[in-house]
């Protein structure tokens, strides 16, 4: 899946109070503990519907809804997915915001194909029902890293 070619919804971001190798293991730990759930997964058909391969997270390990399509620990985790009504990408970067510190980026691009994908966006995106869940997801992060 070409990444770059998938549209731009949207990304959120966080300041953590920790080094990114801290933060870097939140976000694995936070990720195993709040997927989609296999029973949404296999409802909208992702591809990928249980958690299997390496952890901490590494290129090829799953979760429900997504995929590792690349992992560099420390900087960049790239999860990709794909279901009935859309094709996405939620990209995490992790940058130095300062001694200490470290600005999480979750960025989220996706397709929404045809008559289902268009009311799934909307259901989705426009509700606001996905930047509160990103929101929510990124909070939890800091909180375990910190």
């Amino acid at each position: 899946m070409e990444i770059a070619a998938l549209p731009h919804v949207d990304e959120h971001t966080t300041v953590i109070a920790a080094e990114a190798d801290a933060v870097w293991r939140g976000l694995g730990d936070v990720l195993d503990r709040s997927s989609l759930g296999p029973g949404y997964a296999r409802l909208v058909g992702c591809a990928d519907r249980t958690a299997s391969g390496p952890r901490p997270l590494a290129e090829g390990s799953t979760l429900p809804g997504f995929r590792v399509a690349s992992a560099d620990r420390g900087r960049e985790l790239v999860l990709v997915g794909r279901h009935y009504f859309s094709t996405y990408a939620l990209v995490f970067r992790l940058d130095e915001a300062g001694p200490g510190r470290t600005l999480l980026r979750a960025e989220t691009r996706a397709r929404f194909p045809g008559p289902g994908g268009a009311l799934y966006r909307l259901l989705v995106i426009a509700s606001g029902g996905h930047a509160v869940l990103t929101g929510r997801l990124l909070s939890a992060i800091r909180r375990r890293a910190e």
